[in-house]
């Protein structure tokens, strides 16, 4: 499902361009994530945005589609999100250390940032205490998301603008006494 969010253009920043790849397994929780990046790059980026989600079929499918969405150029900042729990049949600490490592690794191969909204609980049961629990802290860690988006690409256009006024390697720009 894709859904893409516009707010109304403002000069103060330059545009945004985000995807969230989000998990289908616990969806009803793990959505929470997106709702919460939403509300909160409206309040905390001063320039128009664009949010697209890709549902993927769980975490594990992430980081294959983290490097395809950042190959594209389409996108400043990808946020990847999912939860990752024990389900009996293999240890879930193997499969969330595996996509966090292809994570970084799209996100160092790319120069995109690659952020991980994915939660590994210790425990995790289907009763509503739980299910209200992490729905309530997917908001707030999709709100995380949001910030830590805004200011990772704000500080890597601060690079690139810094870099494009810098020498060029080779030019000797030390000073003599």
């Amino acid at each position: 499902m894709n859904q893409t969010h516009h707010t109304a253009s403002n000069a103060k920043a330059a545009p945004l361009r985000i995807a969230v790849i989000t998990a289908q397994w616990h969806a009803e929780i793990v959505g929470q994530a997106h709702a919460g990046l939403l509300a909160e790059l409206d309040r905390v980026h001063d320039g128009p945005h664009t949010v697209q989600r890709f549902d993927v079929p769980g975490a594990f499918e992430m980081p294959l589609h983290a490097q395809r969405l950042a190959l594209s150029g389409r996108f400043d900042a990808i946020v990847a999100c999912a939860l990752v729990v024990d389900g009996g049949i293999y240890r879930h600490e193997f499969v969330a250390a595996a996509v966090v490592d292809g994570l970084m690794r799209v996100q160092l191969d790319t120069g995109v940032p690659v952020l991980s909204v994915s939660l590994t609980p210790k425990d995790f049961h289907e009763h509503e205490d739980h299910q209200t629990f992490y729905r309530q802290h997917f908001v707030k860690k999709g709100a995380e998301a949001a910030r830590a988006c805004v200011a990772a690409v704000a500080g890597l256009r601060a690079i690139d603008a810094w870099s494009s006024r810098a020498p060029a390697r080779g030019v000797d720009t030390a000073v003599t006494a």
